[in-house]
């Protein structure tokens, strides 16, 4: 298993490559980054603090360690953008789907799960058309707080910014490390930007595999865009990237499903 040095390094380094030149770090953060950089000089291997707890060896530790680290994530948190509940991810650690949106909402934030509101609940029939539950893949978001509207926000929601998706990075990447799914549908223009550090819109980027850490990735519509457009040619393409999820993942599709919403019937 990869040391919390290797993380470290393997993190900034995708930063780099995204074209991040700035990274918002504590003072013991900086404190342990600087002994690293001196030991390297030197040609020194930094060795772990004699008390440093054993770092996690099951996915389920992974994400355990994860999630307690994200309750209190600090570059998010100091932004002062962000309300403070954190809402983690759902699903099993060992799904070889793994959903990406962008943010919790409203409902999400009552009740600390992601995706539960009127487009988790949708994301759900469409899981169940698939022949697939929400136990059976892992669904998370990019951001791992609801980005905040002030004292009178309700349940008024709004996008992350770019500055809030780059402080949650960090979090989603190592989801992503440690369950190593088979595939990523990401769900959403800023779910998209967060991932891939693009703008494009989803129009351009779906219908294509592309990739993160390595991983075959299809962006889709959220959820959210078809309780707005409910035309038939909006269900049928994220029907398509689904299907092409499905096949990336080895699944049987039958005729009934190739053929959803080529017609006005629906799963």
């Amino acid at each position: 298993m990869p040391t919390l040095r290797q993380l470290a390094v393997e993190t900034l380094t995708h930063l780099s490559e995204r074209g991040e030149s700035t990274l918002a770090v504590d003072a013991d953060a900086r404190r342990i980054l600087r002994e690293w950089l001196l030991a390297a000089r030197r040609g020194e291997t930094a060795a772990p603090p004699a008390a440093a707890p054993q770092p996690p060896q099951s996915v389920e530790e992974k994400l355990a360690y994860l999630q307690q680290r994200a309750v209190r994530w600090k570059p998010a948190l100091r932004l002062g953008t962000l309300r403070e509940t954190m809402v983690f991810a759902t699903g099993s650690p060992h799904a070889r789907l793994m959903l990406v949106g962008e943010a919790p909402g409203y409902e999400e934030e009552l009740r600390q799960e992601p995706f539960v509101g009127p487009a988790g609940r949708l994301l759900t029939r469409i899981l169940a058309a698939m022949g697939l539950q929400r136990s059976e893949v892992y669904i998370s978001n990019v951001c791992k707080f609801r980005p905040s509207m002030g004292a009178q926000q309700g349940t008024a929601n709004r996008p992350p910014t770019e500055e809030e998706l780059a402080a949650c990075l960090p979090l989603i990447l190592a989801e992503i490390r440690a369950i190593r799914p088979a595939c990523i549908i990401c769900l959403g223009a800023t779910a998209a930007k967060g991932l891939l550090g693009t703008t494009a819109t989803v129009g351009s980027l779906r219908g294509q595999w592309l990739e993160c850490q390595g991983i075959p990735l299809r962006v889709t519509y959220h959820p959210s865009y078809l309780l707005r457009n409910e035309t038939l040619s909006a269900r049928r393409a994220v029907w398509e990237d689904m299907l092409a999820a499905m096949q990336q993942l080895g699944m049987p599709i039958s005729p009934r499903q190739q053929n959803y919403f080529t017609t006005s019937s629906a799963p």
